[in-house]
């Protein structure tokens, strides 16, 4: 994937200059919103920036890997480094919410947003509860950032000249803030309310959860904005969807994994951290499938529980590997990685974007973090 690593830099360059920008903004307000815009500019310094390639991968689908270099090439240029780098922002606006949602403390192998604002106010022995200001303080930052990602795509769609594919591509990025917004809803609800849902119906809604607030979200929706800027037609975003949405579930479901077993020197979150959570994952689903009823009592019993100790989390990470939940959910992996593989051959796409896709695709499915 030669290509990526100029994208990246486009986009790291993009951000630096956005997130300078904003931060004189704020700064000509107040000196003491500085914390906001150094959290920021800190935050979106890293990352593995997936979102951002198949915004550009999805781009080179439809209008090709090769492109001419005048002045309409250039405008998409800046328009799809634009919204790549928008892309970004919102994600990591999902991220301060989430972590807060969530009441996590580690985000990447640091505090969590919510944590550093209550550091700071017990750090300056400030009047009132720490963790109120926090929790508040990361509420206001998550909507600033995705306010901003706003600003960010609009100002790379102001400089396309096809206004139908500036329409277009806001539709898609309008349509992604929806899902994910109520696709955390669904998984917030999934949380609280499963014991009363048929148990028939647990592994359905889990998957539900898994489309809307991940899958989308994370390659469909990228895709599509790319292949909505190049001015993409009906159906060449159709199959952008088609590679796009089994590739977003076998990332979600690889997600789930780690979250239960990852190494968290690599995914710089706590062993187990989605067990103390009581994340109802597919993979959850899976293991409450195939337990018994004394197993399944003790999995709902200590799942969601923010004490649970190292080796309470052993003995529950042991006992869904040991039904073949896992083994199981691997293998919806390769299903799902094999059915979007399958699109992207059939799917008519520039030869050179379709190979960086599927490449891409095995990284995002094989990874450890």
């Amino acid at each position: 994937m030669a290509p990526a690593p100029r994208l990246v830099d486009a986009v790291n360059e993009r951000l630096e200059e956005f997130l300078a920008d904003r931060a004189s903004i704020l700064r000509s307000i107040s000196d003491d919103l500085d914390p906001l815009a150094a959290f920021s500019e800190r935050f979106l310094s890293g990352g593995k920036r997936f979102r951002a390639r198949f915004c550009s991968l999805g781009f080179d689908a439809v209008r090709g890997s090769r492109r001419e270099h005048d002045a309409t090439a250039t405008a998409e240029r800046y328009a799809v480094v634009s919204a790549s780098a928008a892309l970004e922002v919102f994600h990591a606006a999902a991220l301060v919410h989430d972590d807060l949602i969530d009441n996590s403390d580690t985000r990447r192998g640091a505090p969590a947003a919510h944590r550093v604002f209550e550091a700071q106010h017990r750090d300056g022995r400030w009047a009132g509860d720490g963790e109120d200001y926090g929790r508040a303080t990361a509420i206001l930052l998550g909507d600033l950032l995705l306010g901003w990602s706003d600003e960010l795509l609009d100002e790379g769609l102001a400089a396309l000249r096809d206004q139908a594919a500036s329409r277009e591509t806001r539709l898609e990025f309008n349509r992604m803030r929806t899902e994910v917004t109520v696709g955390q809803y669904l998984d917030i609800l999934e949380e609280r309310a499963w014991l009363t849902r048929p148990e028939a119906e647990q592994r359905t809604r889990a998957e539900r959860v898994v489309v809307h607030k991940s899958a989308r979200y994370s390659i469909e929706a990228p895709l599509t904005i790319g292949g909505a800027i190049a001015g993409g037609s009906a159906g060449q975003l159709e199959a952008l969807r088609a590679f796009g949405l089994p590739l977003g579930i076998a990332f979600q479901l690889r997600d789930d994994l780690l979250g239960v077993y990852g190494d968290p020197a690599v995914t710089g979150k706590p062993a187990g951290d989605d067990l103390r959570e009581g994340k109802r994952t597919v993979l959850i689903a899976i293991a409450r499938e195939r337990l018994s009823t004394g197993q399944r009592r003790l999995l709902d019993e200590l799942l969601g529980d923010p004490a649970l100790d190292a080796e309470q989390i052993r003995m529950l990470q042991d006992t869904i590997r040991d039904c073949g939940a896992v083994d199981e959910v691997e293998s919806e992996i390769t299903t799902n990685t094999d059915r979007a593989l399958a699109a992207l051959g059939s799917s008519g796409m520039d030869r050179e974007a379709a190979r960086d896709l599927a490449d891409l695709a095995r990284a995002v499915t094989r990874r450890e973090s």
